[in-house]
C-alpha cells in the first residue's frame, strides 16, 4: 500500500513530473490527430475510387476494346457460381477524343478528354455513378435526356427548314452552290482525291437538309468549371466555361484507318466525383451513340453499330468473395485477351503508397513520445539522486529492493497513463472540431491551411479507428514504463547503510 502512496504524492508534489506528463500527452495527442486525419483520407480516397469504378473490372488489352459483350455477361451469368456472386453488371466503352466548346467570352477551346459510353440505368446499378452528377443527383432514372427547352428549340428549327424544303422546286440551288468542292480552289482539289491504297481528307459535308436533335452528354465538373482569384476579396472561386444546355463537339477516330469522327452533343449534367483525374477529363455520352461513332462504316446505316466495349463492370452482392470470383471469371475466359481485376487491385499502387506514407509517419510521429521517454529518464535519475538518503530510510525500514523498484515503476507508469488519457482527450477534441479549429487559425492568420481547390475535398476529412487510439496509448504506456526500469534499478540496488552514509 506505501508504495502507491508514495508513487502518488510524489505525482502531485513533484511539479517536473508535470513535464513528462504534457510530453506524452502531445506526443499522444499529435499522434491520434494525424492518424485520424491520414485515415480519413485513405478513407475517402478509397469511396471514392470504389464509387468511380466496380468491385470487379474486365477490361480489354487495346483501345478497339473487345466484341460481343452482352455475349460475354451471358456467358458469365450461366455459371452458377458467379450468377449467385454477382449482384449487376455494366459495359461500358472509352475513347480518347478532342472537346471543342466556347467560353462565355466567346473564344473556341478544345481540351483532350476521355470520352466514356456508358448504358446510364445499368452503370448506376454498379457504383455510385448517379450520387456523383451535379443536376441528377437524387433522381432516381437518371439519363441523358437534354432540357426541354433545347429540344424545343430545334423542333422550331425542324419547322422552318421543312417550310424550306417545300419550297425548295420553286428555286432550286445552282449546280455550283450544290457542290460541296465547287468553293475549294483548284490547286487544293488533289487533296481530296482518293487513290487507291490512300486515304483522302474528307470533302466538306453539306449543310444538312434536316436539324438532328443532338445527343446528351454528361461533363466532368471540372472541365466545365474554372477556378480564378477575386481580385477584390482575393479568394479563390469559380466560374462556369460550359453551362447546362450549350453544345459542345467532341472528335474522335473511327476504324483502324483512324478516320475523324465527330458530332455535337448538348451539355444535360455535371460529373463531379470529387476526384480531379475524373472530374478533370472524362465525359460520358450514351454507350450506342460511341459504338456508333468508332466503329460503324459508311456502308451501314444510321441504326447500326458494332458491339464492342472496353470495359464490362461488376457487382458482387459479397466483397469479401472478390478473389474467388477473379479466378472463376479467368476461367470464363481462359483463351481470351482480356485483364480481370478487382478495383483494389486495379489501384494497387495508390492505394499501396497511402499506406507506406501512414506507415513512416506513424513511426516517425512515435518519437514525440520516445522524446517524452527520455525526460522521464532523465527526471527519475534526478529523483533516484536527490531521494537517497529516503530510499535508505525505506530499506532499513524493511522495504525489499523489488518494492523500491516497484514504487518507481509504478510512478512512471502513472505518468504515462495520465499522460496518454490526457492526450486522448486532447486529440479527440481536436479531431472532432478539427474544420472549426482550421477556419479560427485562417480567420486570425489569413491564411488557409487546407486548400480545398487543391485536394478539392470540401473539409478535412477524419476516420477515427479506436483500435488505432489502444494501440497509440498502450504504446505510450510502455515507452514510459520502459524509460522509468533504469532509474527504478539504480535506486533498488542502493544499500541503505551506503545511502545513509553520505547523508
Amino acid at each position: 500500500m506505501y508504495k502507491l502512496l508514495l508513487c502518488w504524492r510524489y505525482l502531485k508534489t513533484r511539479y517536473l513530473a508535470f513535464a513528462c506528463i504534457i510530453s506524452v500527452m502531445l506526443g499522444v495527442a499529435t499522434l491520434i490527430v494525424v492518424n485520424s486525419v491520414m485515415n480519413g483520407f485513405s478513407t475517402k480516397l478509397r469511396t471514392l475510387l470504389h464509387s468511380v469504378l466496380s468491385d470487379v473490372v474486365i477490361e480489354a488489352h487495346s483501345m478497339d476494346g473487345f466484341t460481343d459483350p452482352f455475349g460475354k455477361m451471358a456467358r458469365i451469368r450461366k455459371d452458377p457460381y458467379l450468377d449467385g456472386q454477382i449482384e449487376a453488371m455494366a459495359v461500358t466503352l472509352e475513347a480518347f477524343a478532342m472537346l471543342q466548346f466556347r467560353h462565355p467570352n466567346g473564344e473556341v477551346a478544345m481540351r483532350p478528354v476521355r470520352v466514356m459510353g456508358i448504358e446510364m440505368k445499368s452503370r448506376s446499378l454498379v457504383g455510385g455513378f448517379h450520387m456523383n452528377l451535379a443536376k441528377q443527383k437524387n433522381n432516381p432514372a437518371p439519363s441523358f435526356d437534354i432540357p426541354e427547352n433545347i429540344r424545343v428549340l430545334y423542333e422550331q428549327a425542324e419547322e422552318r427548314l421543312q417550310r424550306d424544303r417545300e419550297l425548295d422546286h420553286l428555286f432550286p440551288l445552282p449546280k455550283d452552290k450544290a457542290d460541296p468542292l465547287a468553293n475549294v480552289p483548284e490547286d487544293l482539289k488533289h487533296l481530296f482525291e482518293v487513290k487507291k491504297g490512300e486515304s483522302a481528307m474528307p470533302p466538306p459535308m453539306p449543310v444538312p437538309h434536316r436539324p438532328r436533335l443532338p445527343q446528351g452528354v454528361i461533363v466532368g465538373h471540372l472541365i466545365a468549371h474554372y477556378k480564378y482569384r477575386d481580385p477584390e476579396t482575393g479568394q479563390i472561386k469559380e466560374g462556369e466555361a460550359i453551362r447546362p444546355g450549350e453544345n459542345i463537339v467532341l472528335t474522335t477516330v473511327r476504324g483502324q484507318d483512324l478516320k475523324p469522327s465527330q458530332d455535337s452533343f448538348v451539355v444535360v449534367d455535371f460529373f463531379q466525383s470529387q476526384m480531379s483525374d475524373y472530374d478533370a477529363n472524362c465525359v460520358f455520352i450514351p454507350l450506342e451513340h460511341l459504338q456508333q461513332m468508332r466503329f460503324s462504316t459508311d456502308a451501314q446505316q444510321p441504326g447500326d453499330k458494332d458491339q464492342r466495349a472496353s470495359n464490362i463492370l461488376i457487382r458482387l452482392k459479397d466483397y469479401t468473395q472478390a478473389d474467388s470470383v477473379v479466378k472463376a471469371l479467368a476461367k470464363v475466359f481462359e483463351h481470351e485477351p482480356l485483364m480481370i481485376n478487382t478495383w483494389e487491385e486495379k489501384q494497387g499502387p495508390l492505394l499501396k503508397a497511402i499506406e507506406i506514407e501512414k506507415g513512416l509517419l506513424n513511426v516517425l510521429l512515435f518519437m514525440i513520445i520516445a522524446v517524452a521517454g527520455f525526460g522521464i529518464l532523465a527526471i527519475f535519475s534526478m529523483i533516484v539522486s536527490e531521494k537517497t538518503r529516503d530510499i535508505g530510510i525505506l530499506k532499513a525500514l524493511g522495504a525489499s529492493s523489488s518494492g523500491v523498484m516497484q514504487i518507481f515503476l509504478t510512478y512512471g507508469l502513472l505518468l504515462g497513463v495520465v499522460g496518454a488519457l490526457m492526450g486522448t482527450i486532447l486529440g479527440l477534441s481536436i479531431t472532432w472540431n478539427i474544420n472549426g479549429i482550421e477556419t479560427i487559425i485562417a480567420s486570425l492568420t489569413g491564411s488557409k491551411i487546407f486548400q480545398g481547390e487543391v485536394y478539392y475535398f470540401n473539409e478535412i476529412p477524419t476516420d477515427v479507428r479506436w483500435f488505432a487510439i489502444l494501440i497509440v496509448n498502450l504504446g505510450a504506456v510502455a515507452i514510459a514504463t520502459v524509460f522509468s526500469i533504469l532509474p527504478a534499478l539504480c535506486a533498488a540496488l542502493l544499500h541503505p547503510v551506503q545511502a545513509l552514509r553520505y547523508e
